[in-house]
């Protein structure tokens, strides 16, 4: 009973929060309200998303809650890339050694994904790692941002294959198709971790100072 009048006086202090600041986000809400009723963010968050579910409150900003830890990130539909990376990745690898020269047509799918995973994911992987949130020339919209992110992956793969040959001519290895498939896949794997990482640790960082505000 004394937790029911608990949540109707926070929701009466939220919709009089409302009405005398009227608050342009949900941030700037929570924050107004546990500077009075001095309670943790979550409480007051959850309060507001029952009342957003009840159609009692509206805001032109939806609630977005980020994931607090790496591994509910990881799968959360922020890090789609990351797993789009690694099944293009791993399958390409897999044509390689399953599908042979002479099975057609189903070589030409060996063709496609050996093409993306020489031409692009190095690349992308590796610029994710450096950049995993902005290029770094800035740009006026996501879609020459993509571009510009496309450009740097043909780029660096590239390079990073050349790299990678050079590298394994010295080894005992060799340059085969074996060695050159398998690190590919090791330098590509291991750039997407790091990406992920660095990627989480600085939307996490911009989500918190976000709340701050």
């Amino acid at each position: 009973m004394q937790s029911k009048r608990n949540e109707a006086s926070i929701d009466q202090y939220i919709f009089s929060t409302v009405k005398k600041e009227n608050p342009e986000t949900v941030e700037k809400l929570v924050k107004l309200v546990k500077i009075e009723l001095h309670l943790p963010e979550q409480e007051i968050l959850k309060r507001i998303l029952y009342l957003q579910g009840q159609g009692k409150l509206t805001f032109e900003e939806p609630i977005v809650r980020f994931p607090q830890s790496f591994i509910n990130y990881i799968f959360s539909h922020q890090a789609y890339w990351y797993w789009i990376t690694i099944l293009l990745a791993s399958s390409s690898t897999l044509s390689t050694f399953i599908i042979p020269e002479n099975a057609y047509p189903a070589v030409y799918a060996r063709y496609l994904l050996g093409t993306i995973f020489i031409w692009i994911l190095p690349g992308y992987s590796f610029v994710k790692a450096l950049f995993p949130i902005k290029v770094p020339v800035p740009t006026k919209s996501t879609e020459l941002d993509l571009i510009e992110r496309v450009a740097l992956s043909i780029g660096m793969s590239i390079v990073l294959v050349i790299i990678n040959g050079f590298v394994l001519n010295y080894t005992s290895f060799g340059i085969r198709t074996t060695s050159v498939t398998l690190s590919l896949l090791a330098l590509t794997i291991a750039f997407a971790v790091v990406g992920v990482i660095r990627e989480f640790q600085a939307l996490k960082g911009q989500n918190q100072e976000r709340v701050n505000q």
